[in-house]
């Protein structure tokens, strides 16, 4: 299948990244959101991390140019309907994503792929609610998108072959990764990762070490880029308790138990960097561990 439009729902931090790497790779792109702000937004973030690949030399002015040229920003879903490949990428609560899913359906063209970016929630599951759960399957980019290599593909009990290896073609011409999931939760990375961050958490609620002592412990001793704790900020701890209810509950396994401290971050609203405040404190200009 020769995919050429690409729609994409969501315009925060993972679907503009998305956006950006489809355009760069020539594909024509819809951003979709039902904010007209976070769609504004999302433009200037682009284009400030193709500014960004310009200094370093990864691309020229006139590629930035054309990239950008590439995204066209609409806050109306129907519009999607005549794209190749959907990507979601709203917020992680499956009824969202199957809203979004029941709305686009009557729109689409009968080729169209469709395809989600969550990090955890059954894709059998949420194909399930479509027309066509042949033409649908797990899309996982890695944050930031523009940076990470790898992309996690996930078929769902029913995709068939042409549509995994349609997806398989995008992320090869986006010159990224991709790696193989089967479709139970969390699927693989963030299967090891977030119990890994959960287990951080819970090393700092018994009072094992600080966030300070956790995070330098794992990347002197464990050669980790970032500390666990430091990580999930970045991450965003709502996201990092959901994907651990989605473990729990999936896999009915108490060893994937969201540590309660983490879940009185998450309703204190201390989700990390995007509130300026989760193990670190992010109002000054050094953040500063808060535990």
């Amino acid at each position: 299948m020769d995919i050429q439009k690409i729609g994409v729902i969501g315009a925060g931090q993972m679907g503009n990244g998305i956006a950006h790497v489809m355009a760069v790779a020539n594909y024509e792109v819809l951003l979709n959101d039902v904010n007209q702000d976070a769609l504004d937004v999302a433009m200037q973030t682009i284009r400030k991390n193709l500014v960004r690949q310009v200094g370093r030399g990864k691309i020229s002015e006139s590629e930035m140019e054309a990239a950008m040229a590439r995204i066209t920003p609409t806050m109306k879903l129907p519009d999607l309907g005549r794209t190749d490949l959907v990507i979601e990428a709203a917020t992680e609560r499956e009824m969202i994503k199957q809203a979004i899913f029941e709305d686009l359906v009557p729109h689409l063209q009968p080729h169209t792929i469709l395809t989600s970016n969550t990090s955890s929630i059954s894709i059998t599951r949420l194909a399930s609610r479509t027309d066509r759960p042949e033409r649908f399957m797990g899309f996982h980019f890695m944050n930031p998108v523009p940076v990470m290599k790898l992309v996690e593909l996930i078929r769902g009990i029913a995709t068939d072959e042409d549509t995994f290896q349609a997806c398989k073609g995008v992320v090869d011409r986006l010159g990224k990764t991709s790696a193989t999931a089967e479709d139970f939760p969390a699927f693989i990375v963030n299967r090891v990762l977030i119990p890994m961050i959960n287990e951080a958490v819970y090393v700092l609620y018994e009072g094992v070490g600080s966030v300070k002592s956790i995070d330098e412990a794992l990347k002197l001793g464990a050669n980790h880029p970032m500390g666990p704790l430091e990580l999930a900020d970045f991450i965003g701890l709502d996201t990092c308790l959901a994907i651990m209810n989605v473990l729990y509950d999936g896999l009915a396994d108490t060893k994937y138990r969201p540590c309660p401290l983490l879940t009185k971050y998450v309703e204190a609203g201390w989700l990390g960097r995007k509130s300026k405040r989760g193990f670190y404190d992010y109002s000054g200009d050094v953040p500063v561990p808060t535990r």
